[in-house]
């Protein structure tokens, strides 16, 4: 019998930095999800109002990867007040062959940042201008950074605005990040003022109520809505969402139900049976993605299952190659 490993999240740190590799992890399940027979259910999720706290938990299998994930997330949104991160949670492994445990990763939300952070990246390399170079992020939490890290990996990002509610909180970020990733990072004033003249916005909050308007963002942009994971949260004003030229989803079957894309629909904006393109068949080229360089385009990324059984077992494997003694690109 195989023995089960046991990763700590310093350990998952040094084993899955955010990187290109990472990056291509996500495209790949992206692609999977389009390409292949996915097994990927519904998300699970429990709400516990009282505390402004959520549980999800996520799975899927993908024919030709021999493990898969079952990640627990939990968020509780009045943490940081009491001096706790806002995400935390692990994930399970099991063979895909045997369904026993192969590994558990103690990774307290390290991994789904990651993931999450990639995904971002994925979406703005096939919808955002490849010349982009101006980047405004809503939010000041770690997927900020994160995002903003990520965009630089596949778009020459030379300045960005943080905005966020708390204006000390998105000064010190800003801060951060300007000498953590070397470009000029600046805090807006207010969100409209953050997103003036940006190629890409990234929102990444769990704003229950529309923070970006429709008529802010300048032809040619393109938008990353991250936190709408739930039905009650709501970052992107409805008509944004129903006017954008090309509107993508992760999981349309999740968005209409609990993405940006659910608001504009109970909005009466689009037909609930409307058809949309998803990420995966715009990277395996089923379906176009950019048509134009002035085309506002909007990616509703709401977090898959297949986005974590791929980080999962990349961290897998590179924890086997550490312990085999290879050497391997990070």
């Amino acid at each position: 019998m195989s023995r089960m490993s046991i990763l700590t999240q310093a350990e998952l740190r040094t084993l899955v930095p955010l990187d290109l590799d990472a990056v291509s992890c996500v495209e790949n399940a992206f692609r999977a999800l389009a390409t292949l027979p996915v097994v990927m259910p519904p998300i699970l999720r429990l709400d516990i109002p009282e505390f402004r706290g959520e549980v999800d938990v996520k799975t899927a299998y993908v024919p030709g990867v021999d493990g898969f994930a079952i990640k627990i997330s939990p968020g509780f949104f009045d943490n940081p007040a009491l001096g706790l991160p806002s995400v935390n949670g692990l994930m399970v492994l099991l063979s895909a062959k045997t369904g026993m445990v192969e590994a558990l990763l103690l990774d307290s939300g390290y991994l789904t940042d990651v993931r999450t952070a990639a995904a971002g990246a994925v979406a703005a390399r096939h919808l955002a201008r490849e010349e982009s170079s101006v980047a405004a992020i809503l939010g000041a939490g770690v997927q900020a950074g994160l995002q903003l890290e990520a965009l630089m990996l596949v778009r020459p990002i030379r300045e960005a605005r943080i905005w966020a509610r708390d204006a000390v909180k998105a000064q010190a970020k800003a801060m951060e990040l300007t000498a953590r990733l070397g470009i000029a990072v600046e805090a807006g004033a207010d969100p409209q003022a953050a997103v003036d003249g940006a190629d890409i916005v990234v929102t990444t909050t769990p704003s229950e109520t529309p923070l970006l308007r429709a008529d802010w963002l300048a032809r040619g942009t393109h938008v990353t809505a991250m936190g709408s994971d739930a039905e009650h949260k709501n970052e992107l004003d409805p008509a944004l969402v129903a006017g954008a030229d090309i509107y993508v989803a992760d999981s349309l079957s999740q968005t209409r139900r609990l993405g940006e894309l659910h608001h504009a629909i109970e909005a009466g904006l689009v037909p609930a049976d409307a058809e949309f393109a998803e990420l995966g068949q715009i990277i395996a080229g089923l379906k176009p993605g950019r048509l134009s360089v002035d085309a506002i385009t909007v990616a509703d990324l709401t977090g898959t299952g297949v986005q974590d059984t791929a980080i999962a077992t990349l961290a897998r494997d590179r924890a086997a190659a550490a312990a085999a003694g290879t050497i391997f690109d990070n």
